[in-house]
């Protein structure tokens, strides 16, 4: 029983001032109409029905999450009371989940990534569910083929061929690697063996709580505890308990320590919307190299990032800059240096 968890619950601070903590980049349209919680959600649905799709997110996000996606039932909304990084929010997912569908294999995926290619992604995830299926120990991951030396991911060694289902290759993962500075990216290039790290991970709901068990014993008891509450208590016991587990991520708490890991090379047209630069790179220009988002006027103007949240843009005779209006003001600079926009939150 195939099931899927949306990771929602992260605050987007790489695209201050135009997502905040009260509506981060996953509840924005930041590459298109739809959201990229949305965008998400209608990926999946062309292969898991939408009472298998979880998201996991925080309690003050459950508005947005009800809002944005209206056929999503509240059941199917999990409660993460305070941010505790991966491990303890993919473990609490995992209980919650295997108390509705027994036997359940659960693809852990981030809520805002681009995928271009949705058929050929789709194909990938019934493969590690197949592959998980006949090996309930294993852990499948999905990595990316680098096309440039990227110092913003991490990496994932991969060594001999361990099968092949559906011509995808499911090969046997060496080691995790944390973001590497440029000259070690320039290497992993090169050796040809490393794929992007996209924070995919397909495996049984049984799997996920047996690793945290033996990993991370203290998470695993107090999750256990808050699983074994009766429906009328939960929530209570949720929000009294939930602050004891340890705060470490799925990758160093359980992945650089599990044994049966897998990864699937995915050539789906991945991307890691984590940039204004990646933004730029998704969304329509003119004739000018103009990126133009919602209400914008130019002229003679070219090579320039415009975001409007609703007030009309007007620029003239400008190149090279930067604008994006927030709820609450307007931020304007030279595009060389808009990835750097959010080192002035502190300041203002």
């Amino acid at each position: 029983m195939l099931c899927a968890l949306i990771m929602a619950g992260g605050k987007g601070t790489r695209f201050w001032p135009l997502s905040t903590e009260e509506k981060p980049k996953q509840f924005l349209n930041l590459v298109g109409e739809d959201t990229m919680i949305q965008m998400s959600v209608k990926r999946l649905e062309k292969l898991i029905p939408i009472e298998r799709i979880f998201i996991v997110t925080g309690m003050q996000y459950t508005d947005l999450v009800k809002e944005q996606l209206p056929n999503l039932s509240q059941r199917n909304i999990i409660i993460e009371p305070v941010g505790k990084n991966t491990a303890p929010c993919i473990a609490l997912s995992a209980f919650y989940i295997n108390k509705i569908y027994d036997d359940a294999t659960i693809v852990v995926l981030p809520s805002d990534h681009i995928i271009k290619h949705e058929a050929n992604f789709l194909e990938v995830l019934n493969c590690a569910d197949d592959f998980v299926d006949k090996n309930i120990e294993a852990i499948v991951t999905i990595g990316m083929k680098p096309d440039r030396p990227e110092t913003g991911y991490g990496y994932i060694n991969y060594g001999y061929k361990q099968c092949e289902i559906n011509r995808c290759e499911i090969r046997q993962v060496k080691n995790f690697v944390e973001k590497p500075d440029l000259d070690t990216a320039k290497e992993y290039l090169k050796d040809g063996n490393y794929l992007w790290n996209g924070g995919m991970f397909i495996w049984k709901a049984a799997n996920i709580l047996r690793l945290t068990r033996k990993h991370l014993l203290n998470t695993f008891e107090v999750l256990s505890e808050i699983a074994a509450t009766c429906d009328e208590d939960y929530n209570r016991v949720l929000e009294e308990k939930y602050n004891n587990v340890e705060s470490i991520s799925v990758d160093f708490g359980i992945m650089e320590k599990a044994k049966d890991i897998y990864v699937i090379q995915g050539d789906f047209g991945w991307d890691d919307v984590g940039s204004w630069e990646a933004v730029e790179r998704y969304r329509e220009k003119d004739n000018n190299n103009n990126v133009c988002v919602g209400n914008v006027r130019k002229f003679d103007c070219s090579n320039n990032m415009i975001i409007s949240n609703g007030k009309t843009i007007v620029i003239s005779g400008l190149e090279d800059i930067f604008v994006v209006e927030s709820d609450d003001m307007i931020f304007v600079g030279k595009k060389e240096d808009m990835e750097n926009i959010r080192s002035f939150k502190s300041k203002i």
